[in-house]
């Protein structure tokens, strides 16, 4: 199915490099698009996993750090899955369809998140499945996406995590100055959906919805930073990606210390780095004020700037950031420029 919806993206002016949708032929349009404009791109290289069965909440109840039991038809909402040290070995947007989960991930996570998932099943009656190619998935943002999408289906979701479900489509309303929606369903929906949309909102790469997402301040675990922060380090307790209230789940009690007993050291910044050559993932920042054996910060995620360089999410000691200059690399790389998130960070550790 998705050869099918490639081919017709690509029909469409679409330019895929590692089955990945670049651009439709000017990039630096559409980056410029990307803060005002409406919106319209192919989120096929997201990762998608099924997760269904009688014990399926019960059971993801004791493994993510957010309450499943508020996850249904209607609400989606951002969580996390830890390790017993209370590090994270990936995030997702999760969202449920009839009597299955779903979990939007990094792709390259999927298959080391089912294995590892399928290490606690035991018992329970749980099925879980890479639906990565099993729903054709869209992203579509804009001050007119609202009306657009009211005008072909009646009712849109409202608030931020939202879900409503038109036959066989789902539509999410995510964070976002302007309205943001995820869009998943059957090829032939989405083919006529994508045409009706397109004749107003103008069709984009990838890169574009990236620096949407790093603009709102939602991180996302890849393949470089699997284990390598506590969900309070890239924000998850501002954007309702955990639950304090819930009970046990793996490396709850790291995550608890850290929200009741520790002070944050390190927390998540947005920034923009004037440099030619991409950043990646994972990637170690150095500051002078920095003592610490692991060093000033990681970048979390990149993506192209419209204003030039690139925007990151960066996971970085708040003492350093206090203290002065951040570099990437040493101290001969460059400046990382901080940039204000939409959101206000509790440096204290407490819940906000």
């Amino acid at each position: 199915m998705k050869q099918d919806w490639t081919e017709f993206l690509i029909n469409n002016g679409a330019e895929f490099e590692d089955c990945v949708l670049q651009h439709f032929g000017n990039p630096v349009r559409e980056l410029r698009l990307a803060s005002n404009g409406d919106i319209l791109t192919d989120l096929s290289h997201t990762g998608l996993i099924a997760i269904r069965g009688d014990d399926a909440e019960a059971f993801l109840q004791g493994q993510f750090t957010n309450d499943i039991r508020k996850v249904d038809n209607e609400h989606a909402q951002i969580s996390g899955y830890c390790s017993p040290k209370g590090r994270l070995l990936s995030n997702f947007l999760i969202f449920k369809r009839h009597d299955s989960y779903f979990l939007r991930l990094s792709k390259p996570l999927i298959d080391s998140t089912i294995k590892r998932l399928k290490m606690f099943v035991l018992m329970s009656k749980v099925i879980m499945e890479d639906a990565s190619e099993g729903q054709i998935h869209i992203g579509y943002s804009g001050p007119n996406t609202e009306k657009e999408l009211a005008n072909i289906f009646t009712k849109v979701p409202q608030q931020d995590f939202d879900t409503l479900q038109h036959g066989e489509i789902t539509i999410i309303r995510l964070p976002g100055i302007n309205p943001r929606f995820e869009i998943l369903g059957p090829l032939d929906d989405i083919k006529k959906l994508w045409t009706t949309l397109n004749v107003r909102g103008a069709p984009v790469g990838s890169e574009v919805w990236a620096w949407l997402t790093i603009q709102n301040g939602l991180p996302l675990i890849t393949e470089q930073t699997v284990d390598a922060f506590v969900p309070q380090m890239v924000n998850m307790h501002v954007i309702n990606g955990i639950s304090f209230k819930k009970g046990c789940y793996t490396g709850q009690e790291i995550v608890a210390r850290m929200q009741y007993l520790g002070k944050l050291k390190r927390r998540m910044y947005l920034a923009n780095i004037q440099i030619e050559d991409r950043p990646a993932d994972g990637d170690t920042l150095f500051a002078a004020a920095s003592k610490s054996g692991q060093g000033a910060g990681r970048i979390v995620n990149v993506s192209a700037a419209p204003e030039g360089g690139f925007d990151v999410l960066a996971v970085i000691e708040i003492k350093s950031v206090n203290a002065g200059s951040m570099h990437l690399g040493d101290v001969n790389g460059p400046e990382l420029k901080i940039k204000e998130l939409p959101y206000v960070v509790d440096e204290g550790g407490n819940e906000t």
